[in-house]
C-alpha cells in the first residue's frame, strides 16, 4: 500500500514542501532514499522503539521511503513524525489516508513516544497556508510560534499516540490559537535597560539618539568602565517599535536558527545581538556545510554589538563589509545559494590603545610611541568609513557618578526618534525598501541630502583637514539629514553639518599621535 505524508525542508528562510512516500511490501529491508542524511536515516530505530511504546510495531516486511522531491538534501529529525505516521498507515496499522494529506506533519520522536521541538516552525506554517493546507502537526512546544499565521489550524501534539488517535478514532487534537495583535502591543515596550539608568555622557546619548533616529553604525572609543557596554545595551529600548511585518520577518530568521524558546510566538523587540571577540567569520555572517543565519542575520531589524573591536580577527570584521553596504548576505555552495537578510546597525566598542587610558584625564597612558596609532590599525579604514558616527567616551567625573539625579527615560528619547523616523519614512514613502536615511541609495542622495553653498564650503575644508573619503562624505551628508529631521527642519543646515563632522573623530590626523 502506497501513502503519501507532507512535511517541509528549510532553505535560507524559506520552507520547501517535502513529499514523503512510504510502500510496504512482501520482503524484508529498510531503504530510505531521497539525499536524507545521517539523522533521518538513523530515524528508523527511533520510531521503531516509539511505536513500540504505544503498542504498535515496526512492519516486518519490504519498506520503502522516498523523499521527493529527491535532488534536494533533507536534514534533521524533523522528519521522525511524517515517517511514523507514513508507515503505520501504509502496512495498515491506522486509518486516515485520505485525511493526512490536508496536514503539514512534524516531530522529533523520543524513544518513549513522545515529541520534542523543532526548529523553522514558522516558515513551515507560511508555505502551508501558501499551499492552502488546512492546518499543521507539530509538537506542542513549537505550536505558539506556528499559531501566529492565520488562515490554518494548528495541532500541538505531546506524543504520537495522539496523533494515531486523531486520524484513526477521531479524537479531536485541540487547537492553538493566539491573538498575534493583542499579543504584539502588550509585548513591544518589554526592554530590561533603560537611558534613566545612565548618569551623565550627554554627549554620548546624543550620538545613540541620532544613530537610532536614521539606523546609521556607531562606534563608542574610550577607557575601560567609561560605559561603552552599557550604553550600547540601552540603544534597543529608544529604537521605533517594530511593526507586525518586521517581526514576523524576525521571528522567521531565529525560528530557522533555532533560536526560539519553547512556547515562545513572536519577537516583539527588536534583537540585540552580542557575540564575543573570538567569533569566526562563519558564525558572524551565516554559512556552514548546511547554510545557517549568522550573528548578523539573527540581529536583522535590531542592533549588532560588537564590543573589543579591536580584538577580533581582522579577516573576520572585513567580511562586514558587504553587509553593510547590501544589508544582506549570500552565501553560495556548488549546488546552491541562500540569501538570509542583514539589516541591521551596528554598534561597536573599543578601547584607545593596548593599556585602555589613551585621553583618559584620570589616568595617564603608559603605551609607548606609535603604539596607540598602531592598535587602532588593527580596523581597516573601509570598514571604519561604513560606521557613520565615531564617538569618544570619557570617563564620569567622581561628582557626575554619585550624583543622585537620573538621566532622561527612554520613553522620551524615543518619543523623539519615532517622530524624526516618521518624517523619514513619510519621505521614502515611494521606495518600499527604504525606511530611513542611512538606507538611501547613491540615486536618492542628492536629491534627499542637498546642501546650499555654504554648507559645500563647510564640507570642503572638512574634507581636506580629515582626508575624508567620498563614502564618508556620503554618510557625513546622511548623518546631518537625520540630525535636522530631529530638529525638524526641512534642510541640511551649517549647524547641522557641523555636529555631524564631530563625531568622526577617527578621521582626525591628531588622533593617537
Amino acid at each position: 500500500m502506497l501513502i503519501r505524508t507532507h512535511s517541509c525542508a528549510l532553505m535560507g528562510v524559506a520552507a520547501i514542501p517535502i513529499t514523503v512516500e512510504v510502500s510496504v511490501e512482501i520482503g524484508v529491508g529498510y531503504f530510505l532514499v531521497g539525499l536524507p542524511d545521517s539523522a533521518i536515516k538513523e530515524s528508523q530505530h527511533r520510531i521503531g522503539a516509539a511505536l513500540k511504546a504505544v503498542g504498535r510495531k515496526m512492519p516486518g516486511k519490504k519498506i520503502i521511503i522516498n523523499m521527493a522531491p529527491a535532488d534536494i538534501r533533507k536534514e534533521g529529525a524533523a522528519f521522525d513524525l511524517t515517517l511514523a505516521v507514513a508507515i503505520l498507515m501504509a502496512s495498515e496499522q491506522m486509518r486516515g489516508a485520505a485525511e493526512v494529506e490536508d496536514y503539514y506533519i512534524m516531530g522529533e520522536l523520543s524513544l518513549d513516544g513522545s515529541l520534542q521541538p523543532v526548529r523553522g516552525v514558522l516558515p513551515m506554517a507560511i508555505e502551508a497556508r501558501r499551499r492552502q493546507k488546512r492546518g499543521l502537526i507539530l509538537p506542542i512546544q513549537n505550536a505558539r510560534e506556528a499559531a501566529v499565521v492565520e488562515g490554518i489550524d494548528v495541532l500541538g501534539v505531546e506524543s504520537i499516540q495522539q496523533v494515531i488517535d486523531f486520524f484513526d478514532a477521531g479524537v479531536p487534537i485541540p487547537k492553538t490559537e493566539l491573538d498575534i495583535r493583542a499579543e504584539f502591543q502588550n509585548s513591544l515596550n518589554n526592554y530590561e535597560f533603560d537611558f534613566a539608568d545612565v548618569k551623565g555622557q550627554e554627549n554620548i546619548k546624543r550620538a545613540l539618539e541620532i544613530a537610532a533616529a536614521g539606523g546609521h553604525n556607531a562606534i563608542l572609543i574610550g577607557p575601560p568602565g567609561s560605559g561603552k557596554s552599557m550604553l550600547a545595551k540601552r540603544l534597543p529600548s529608544i529604537l521605533p517599535p517594530l511593526t507586525l511585518d518586521e517581526a514576523l520577518e524576525t521571528t522567521k530568521i531565529h525560528s530557522v536558527a533555532g533560536k526560539m524558546s519553547r512556547y515562545s510566538s513572536l519577537i516583539c523587540v527588536r534583537p540585540f545581538r552580542a557575540p564575543h571577540h573570538t567569533i569566526s567569520d562563519v558564525a558572524l555572517v551565516g554559512g556552514g556545510q548546511h547554510p545557517q543565519p549568522g550573528e548578523i542575520s539573527l540581529a536583522h531589524n535590531g542592533v549588532l554589538f560588537l564590543d573589543e573591536l579591536t580584538e577580533m580577527n581582522r579577516a573576520t570584521l572585513e567580511v562586514l563589509r558587504q553587509p553593510l553596504e547590501d544589508r544582506r548576505i549570500t552565501i553560495s555552495r556548488s549546488k546552491y545559494s541562500v540569501d538570509f537578510p542583514a539589516s541591521f546597525m551596528l554598534i561597536a566598542a573599543m578601547n584607545p590603545c593596548p593599556c585602555g587610558n589613551y585621553n583618559n584625564p584620570k589616568i595617564p597612558c603608559t603605551c609607548a610611541p606609535g603604539v596607540v596609532q598602531k592598535y587602532l590599525g588593527r580596523i581597516s579604514g573601509p570598514l571604519l568609513d561604513r560606521i557613520d558616527l565615531h564617538v569618544e567616551v570619557k570617563p564620569l567625573s567622581n561628582d557626575e557618578l554619585l550624583a543622585k539625579a537620573r538621566g532622561e527615560s527612554s520613553a522620551a528619547v524615543r518619543e523623539r526618534v519615532v517622530r524624526a523616523r516618521g518624517i523619514q519614512e513619510e519621505r521614502y514613502r515611494e521606495y518600499p525598501d527604504i525606511h530611513c536615511n542611512a538606507q538611501v541609495n547613491a540615486k536618492l542622495f542628492h536629491q534627499y541630502c542637498a546642501i546650499d553653498e555654504g554648507c559645500k564650503a563647510l564640507m570642503k575644508v572638512a574634507m581636506d583637514r580629515l582626508g575624508l573619503s567620498a563614502r564618508a562624505y556620503d554618510r557625513i551628508l546622511k548623518v546631518a539629514r537625520t540630525i535636522a529631521d530631529l530638529a525638524g527642519a526641512p534642510a541640511i543646515t551649517a549647524e547641522h553639518l557641523s555636529e555631524a563632522i564631530n563625531f568622526r573623530s577617527l578621521d582626525r590626523d591628531s588622533w593617537g599621535r
